[in-house]
């Protein structure tokens, strides 16, 4: 029994009680503990079952500061479900898509107000990946003390158990589709959102599937074009060690299948500009304190997950036309140059 409120994953327990049997799976991948809590690491899937199915995969909660990423997958999945009892068309979509959720994937970090994971650990840096470049000193991933925050864990020691989860999740469930996506949902960067693909770990190599992101990231904007968000790869940022969507990438191209990790990098920074009395609490460089502000930052989202679902349950009209040389040689030239 948890002591303390936890709004998030009483939504998700209440998801599940719901009469969302016929519509909803639910897996435990594994459970972590804080004194006498046992808190689950939960995935909810909807849609079509199967290997050969395309699927999108929506994960919040890696850090458990940034609790906005946790209630905008949260809010989307409640719309989903709600959209079923009458959307005909989302019906149809489901009949030929899988959608996965994991909405807090580090519940301890989130019920301490961490970053971390219990035993210190940041999960995003968690991975046996090691950057080919020099990364920012701390921030890249080390491996000094848990005392200091990005600390990566001892070399000797395994990945953590919510981190194993989810690759193991991801190896088992995701990368056997012809074309999935995956939408990772962070908050705290800058006064943009942005959105971030691989890699993490070299701002030399673009991924192999640079021509497939660049023509996606077309898509959105010509579908999309006031949006807001600034589309490119990690490394324009920063290089870390121990990436877990580096990881996983690296290990999707032992199959020919097409898997494309995108981060969500909500810009906290505008929030804090627009209500600098929020720094006074522990959440607020995170997260929009303003109710009217939640609000907003909960519905604007909701676009780029939706356009991500019809990309996914698409993909075979689109995806060919990524084929053409001159595109990746546009990608080369705007992100690598």
């Amino acid at each position: 029994m948890i002591k303390q409120p936890f709004p998030e994953f009483e939504q998700i327990e209440a998801i599940l009680q719901e009469d969302n049997a016929a519509h909803i799976h639910s897996q435990v991948l594994c459970q972590v503990s804080r004194d006498n809590d046992r808190l689950p690491v939960y995935a909810l899937t909807i849609g079509k079952s199967g290997p050969n199915v395309p699927c999108v995969t929506y994960v919040a909660g890696i850090h458990g500061l940034e609790r906005i990423g946790t209630q905008v997958v949260i809010a989307f999945l409640e719309g989903l479900l709600e959209r079923l009892k009458w959307d005909r068309v989302l019906v149809e979509i489901l009949s030929r898509v899988r959608i996965h959720f994991l909405p807090i994937v580090n519940p301890i970090g989130m019920l301490n107000k961490t970053r971390a994971n219990g035993q210190g650990v940041d999960l995003m840096r968690n991975a046996p990946v090691e950057s080919k470049e020099k990364t920012i000193l701390l921030a890249g991933g080390h491996r000094i003390s848990s005392v200091l925050p990005w600390y990566r864990g001892k070399a000797s020691d395994s990945m953590q158990p919510e981190a194993q989860a989810l690759c193991d999740f991801i190896a088992k469930e995701v990368l056997s589709a012809p074309f999935s996506l995956v939408l990772d949902c962070h908050s705290g960067f800058g006064f943009r959102n942005q959105i971030w693909f691989p890699y993490a770990r070299s701002r030399l190599e673009p991924i192999k599937h640079l021509k497939e992101v660049c023509y996606l990231r077309k898509l959105f904007m010509q579908t999309y074009p006031h949006q807001d968000y600034l589309f490119e790869p990690q490394s324009q940022h920063y290089l870390v060690h121990g990436d877990l969507w580096d990881f996983l990438y690296l290990k999707s191209l032992e199959s020919d299948n097409v898997f494309l990790p995108l981060t969500l990098e909500m810009g906290s920074w505008r929030w804090i500009r627009k209500n600098p009395l929020q720094l006074h609490q522990l959440l607020g460089l995170y997260h929009p304190i303003k109710p009217h502000r939640l609000n907003r930052v909960l519905r604007s989202h909701l676009i780029l997950m939706e356009f991500l679902l019809h990309a996914t349950f698409s993909y075979q009209g689109w995806i060919n036309n990524s084929d053409a040389g001159e595109l990746e040689q546009q990608a080369l030239t705007h992100w690598y140059a």
